[in-house]
């Protein structure tokens, strides 16, 4: 693949003892929509000849990192041959978060989707399942009203996802007012693309989630590839079905570590000091009991410093991660320590039940996990 015309900036090595932030002024996927539907930007980054097609598809494939597609390009011919680079997600790179900046073109500070588990009035709230732990939270944390930013420019494309997400709680708050085109498997897909511009449309979203679920259950090894080798085949036979002239370009959400049993636990020192936990196991936030702020900080420090990036929600916010803006309902669901993880581990939460055990896990702000692709093709 072509490398990206516009980089992102300072952007780390995977071994850089710095965050690499998003770069929510030039190539992120912030840009995206408003770049291919709205019309409103022209990034040198988009490859042209996908900016110049008078019908695009955006093909967002989750869990497909920048590094680890790299390093599988003999699997993915059919990707391998696309032009244009990598971008970057947005802070924290999980997918409730930066699938709404997607569709929004907002960063999280703004549109409020902080995160996988999100600090609200009643306990914490995941966000892929829109639950508490008191059960389905749609009725006391309305979907619309808690993500209160436009979709898609409010033009109401085209959106092929799998069918069970129709009435799901993340689906209200990041793809409402869409014309949701449901599949149950990857033909299904093809064809509900296939279909949808055979029809007119001129800018039709699909996204597949099966790469991160691999990764997550398996890690990324051989079960990791074959879904990789599967996904390229998928777009082949796009590019092949697709009417010509149709643009297509391929991103993701964020990229991937393997974590494995590497999940640490907080020492007494730390648990102390706080009421709860919010977010993932790569990007805890912890939240500090009244008057602890202070002693919450430097315990955090102290436990986690050779593994990760401690810092407060104000250093946080200072610093950009979340966006030049967060508005005030943002604000109040982040924590008061954040414990970003710079080594490949993760942090335990008690309260945090899990289905299954997770081996490939993403929320960190090393490159792995925060560059993405945005490359492309005109069938």
């Amino acid at each position: 693949m072509d490398e990206p015309d516009t980089p992102p900036a300072d952007a780390p090595t995977a071994a850089s003892s710095e965050p690499l932030l998003p770069d929510y002024e030039g190539a992120c996927i912030t840009h995206l929509v408003p770049a291919l539907l709205e019309g409103v930007e022209r990034p040198a980054w988009i490859p042209p000849a996908v900016m110049d097609a008078d019908r695009v598809l955006l093909l967002v494939l989750d869990g497909l990192g920048w590094q680890q597609l790299q390093e599988r390009r003999a699997l993915a011919p059919a990707l391998a041959s696309l032009a244009g680079g990598a971008i970057t997600t947005v802070a924290p790179s999980t997918t409730d978060a930066a699938l709404t900046s997607i569709s929004t073109g907002r960063p999280p500070g703004e549109h409020g989707v902080v995160g996988y588990r999100i600090a609200v009035s009643d306990g914490v709230l995941n966000a892929l399942r829109w639950s508490t732990g008191d059960g389905d939270a749609r009725r006391r944390h309305d979907p619309g009203a808690f993500q209160p930013c436009e979709l898609f420019g409010s033009q109401r494309p085209p959106v092929v996802t799998r069918a069970e997400f129709a009435t799901s709680g993340f689906t209200a708050a990041h793809l409402a007012g869409t014309r949701l085109v449901g599949y149950d498997d990857r033909a299904g897909l093809v064809r509900g693309v296939v279909e949808q511009f055979d029809a007119g449309e001129a800018f039709v979203y699909a996204y597949w989630d099966a790469i991160d679920r691999t990764a997550h259950e398996f890690g990324l090894a051989d079960r990791y590839d074959e879904e990789l080798a599967s996904c390229d085949r998928m777009l082949a036979d796009l590019l092949d079905r697709l009417p010509t002239g149709t643009g297509v370009l391929v991103t993701a959400d964020h990229g991937l570590v393997h974590v494995g049993d590497e999940m640490l636990e907080l020492p007494w020192s730390v648990t102390s000091l706080i009421d709860g936990q919010s977010g993932e196991a790569r990007f805890r936030w912890l939240h500090a009991r009244a008057g602890a702020m202070g002693d919450l900080a430097a315990a955090a420090h102290a436990a986690f410093d050779e593994v990760a990036w401690v810092r407060t929600a104000d250093e946080v916010i200072g610093a950009g991660w979340f966006g030049p803006v967060v508005s005030a309902a943002a604000r109040a669901r982040l924590g008061d320590v954040a414990v970003v993880a710079r080594e490949d581990v993760g942090f335990t939460d008690p309260a945090e039940a899990m289905s299954l055990k997770l081996i490939g896990r993403h929320g960190s702000l090393t490159a792995a996990e925060m560059l993405v692709p945005a490359v492309g093709a005109v069938a």
